[in-house]
């Protein structure tokens, strides 16, 4: 059976975010060489990771625009480069300053490669299946981590950290090349050289609540990883077990994102399926804080939590056209990245004054409820749009 067009192009999408992943995990997958090589604590080891994502609070939004000026292959293949780059500095590298300053070059380029290539999905899917495709496409952030964690500790241990590093930096060569050869653009789409169109009124609106949507989604995602493992071990688990079991959601979740997208899609119930995902989740996440039968629970709270993400990925193409989705995916990507960057932080001091760490998983329940509360203003606002398009009956 021969494949589409689109299917190719997100495979091959899907593979180079992947390697972004990649990327990004490694600094967690190698911390215990990396401490020893560096004589860093956890915290340098927190430094290095929330840099990778640092940048995008600040650069998303004029991402989008960038890419709008000068064509998205054009802008995600200089992020490749700046990937790159910030991979071998790090890889090369025996002073801490360097790391730190590879991390933050690498992160740049992983900016630009988020906002673009998510406007390259939707260039290529708005309209059909456009769910099945974000929720395919985002699960390369899962696969993505997961094959760090599978591949660096082994690797670093039977050869060295730089060695292992230097594999991230060849994995990056390799999506630069696969994109310069693979990727083009669906036709009656335009490239670079276009004026820029502004986002405004409906557009505007429409995609600072799509943003803060995926953001809250996102952040209260965050909050299993980031706080599952010390919930556990405060009730008496050991690290490692704690660390296994909180893994297993992960492993989960990339199987629930794409199942959502699809459900979504083949029932046309994309808002429900959003909606019905998003409080399910929430739910599960408050049960997981107050449960027993913890490995039951945190199997649970794979299966329901990947089921919006796909969903959720779609509702940009339902505000947006082709002439503003580059600079309007600056602007989400933006709202997202403030919202993971920011609430890590504030779960983490609700935590310190409450006095347990399970209120971590409660915020987290807030979090969706608030972002199910929003989907239900976007329909509204997305259905007006509709009605605004559809010609008078005759």
């Amino acid at each position: 059976m021969k494949i589409s067009t689109r299917w190719r192009i997100l495979a091959l999408l899907f593979g180079v975010r992947m390697v972004m992943a990649f990327q990004f995990q490694a600094v967690a997958a190698l911390s215990p060489f990396i401490m020893e090589e560096f004589r860093a604590d956890i915290a340098d080891i927190g430094l290095l990771i929330g840099l990778y994502l640092s940048p995008g609070v600040l650069l998303a939004y004029p991402g989008g625009a960038i890419g709008k000026r000068f064509g998205a292959k054009a802008v995600v293949l200089a992020g490749l480069v700046l990937m790159m780059a910030g991979g071998l500095i790090v890889a090369l590298s025996s002073a801490w300053e360097m790391q730190v300053a590879g991390r933050v070059i690498a992160g740049v380029g992983g900016v630009l490669l988020n906002v673009l290539m998510t406007k390259m999905v939707t260039d290529w899917f708005a309209g059909r299946e456009i769910a099945t495709a974000m929720g395919i496409f985002v699960n390369s952030w899962p696969f993505g981590i997961a094959l760090a964690l599978l591949l660096l500790p082994g690797l670093a241990e039977v050869t060295s950290l730089s060695l292992a590093l230097l594999t991230v930096f060849g994995l990056t060569v390799l999506g630069f090349a696969a994109l310069a050869a693979g990727y083009r653009p669906p036709e009656g789409i335009e490239s670079a050289g276009v004026a820029q169109v502004r986002l405004r009124g409906l557009a505007l609106r429409g995609v600072v609540l799509a943003g803060s949507i995926w953001g809250l989604y996102n952040a209260a995602l965050g909050m299993i990883f980031g706080f599952a493992p010390a919930m556990l071990v405060e009730w008496g688990w050991s690290a490692t077990s704690a660390s296994s079991v909180t893994s297993l959601v992960l492993w989960v979740v990339a199987l629930s994102v794409p199942l959502g997208g699809i459900i979504a899609d083949r029932s046309r119930q994309a808002d429900a399926v959003l909606l019905t995902g998003l409080l399910l989740f929430a739910i599960i996440l408050l049960v997981a804080a107050r449960a027993d039968q913890v490995l039951m629970t945190f199997v649970a709270l794979g299966i329901v939590a990947g089921l919006p993400a796909g969903p959720i990925m779609s509702l940009p193409s339902r505000v947006l056209s082709p002439g503003n989705s580059a600079v309007g995916m600056g602007l989400f990507y933006a709202i997202f990245y403030l919202f993971v960057v920011l609430a890590p932080l504030m779960a983490g001091l609700l935590a310190e004054v409450v006095g347990r760490v399970s209120v971590a998983f409660d915020a987290g329940a807030f979090m969706l409820v608030c972002s199910a509360l929003l989907a239900l203003v976007f329909k509204q606002l997305a259905a007006s749009r509709t009605a605004r398009e559809e010609p008078p009956c005759a």
